[in-house]
């Protein structure tokens, strides 16, 4: 048996004992380390994930310990990994033109299958990533958003030759905009909750001021072209919108937020021939695992600092807290005490 933190029922998280899984050919058991809390698993929580069934182990930011392997497997119990949530088929056309983050069969881990908010995960070997010699797990477990981060950059085809407007200040517009940053761009970054702007500030990132005319502030920063790359991380169809105001001819509007199921958004159709921008989604990672590694070890990603590390016994209530309040905490990473 092990400790898990199971959601029953949509509003319900609870703590409880569960069956130790093993792990099957191909595959390895982790002993968990640390595990990070995402928007989507408060979706789960909240029930406004579509993609999940109860019930359901979440989490899919996960560092541990490889404690036992399948049949297949080379990796050595003991080696320390991050996980790759994202498992696609193989088959399907996404996955063999390189893109199995939109994999037609996609599994991801915590949403389709159990995640890490155990004392044990079982996941495919080909998806474990090893941790660099010197970082801690807790630290290696913010290689899942780091990386969707480089998958947001590159997607933008961000360069030092850019002015970047990064809108939304939570986790995802932080990694996105310090990615940027380390590539050399120009970086600006907005949000309309005054705490996470703040933030964003501490961690040395430009700041506009959501209040004042963001247009005129962007004419002003770019002498009247508009910004290189727009990286739209709010989730808001109006945020969307604004995105292609903001973008210059010739630019790039990046969209990593997440709208519910069925909502649309409207875009200025002439601006799509008038400025000929390009305008990209950008789907969690793939392949960008090792780039995340390597900028938080090499310590240019700050916004590791700014989470609340937490012990994994306080979940539940973490998780009611933030029901009532989504912006209670900025980014919340459990340590996993020991069983």
């Amino acid at each position: 048996m092990m400790r898990a933190l199971v959601f029953p029922a949509i509003g319900q998280a609870v703590m409880t004992d569960v069956p130790r899984p093993d792990p099957g050919p191909g595959e390895v058991r982790l002993r968990v380390a640390a595990a990070g809390l995402c928007a989507g698993d408060l979706y789960i929580y909240t029930g406004k994930n579509p993609y999940v069934s109860y019930p359901r182990i979440g989490c899919h930011e996960i560092a541990g310990v490889v404690e036992a392997v399948g049949a297949g497997v080379t990796l050595e119990p003991g080696a320390a990994v991050v996980v790759e949530p994202f498992i696609g088929c193989g088959t399907c056309y996404p996955c063999r033109v390189g893109k199995p983050n939109c994999c037609a069969n996609l599994r991801i881990v915590g949403i389709h299958q159990d995640g890490g908010f155990a004392d044990f995960v079982v996941v495919p070997a080909s998806h474990v990533h090893a941790v660099p010699a010197g970082m801690d797990l807790v630290t290696a477990a913010f290689a899942e958003p780091v990386a969707i981060g480089v998958q947001g950059c590159n997607r933008g085809m961000v360069t030092a030759a850019d002015h970047v407007l990064v809108l939304g200040a939570g986790p995802i517009g932080l990694a996105v905009a310090e990615v940027a940053r380390e590539r050399g761009a120009r970086v600006h970054i907005t949000d309309l909750n005054a705490d996470r702007l703040a933030v964003a500030a501490t961690l040395g990132l430009a700041t506009l001021d959501p209040a004042a005319d963001l247009a005129a502030q962007v004419q002003a920063l770019t002498r009247g072209e508009g910004m290189a790359v727009v990286m739209e991380a709010t989730g808001a169809p109006a945020a969307m919108r604004m995105a292609c105001d903001l973008v210059a001819a010739g630019g790039r509007v990046v969209i990593l937020g997440l709208v519910a199921r069925g909502v649309e958004v409207a875009l200025p159709g002439l601006d799509f021939t008038r400025k000929e921008m390009t305008i990209l989604g950008s789907r969690a990672s793939s392949g960008c695992f090792p780039e995340a590694l390597r900028l938080i070890a090499q310590g240019h990603v700050r916004y590791l600092g700014i989470a609340d590390r937490l012990p994994f016994s306080t979940a539940p209530a973490v998780f009611a807290r933030l029901a009532q309040n989504p912006f209670a905490h900025h980014k919340v990473l459990f340590e996993m005490e020991t069983p």
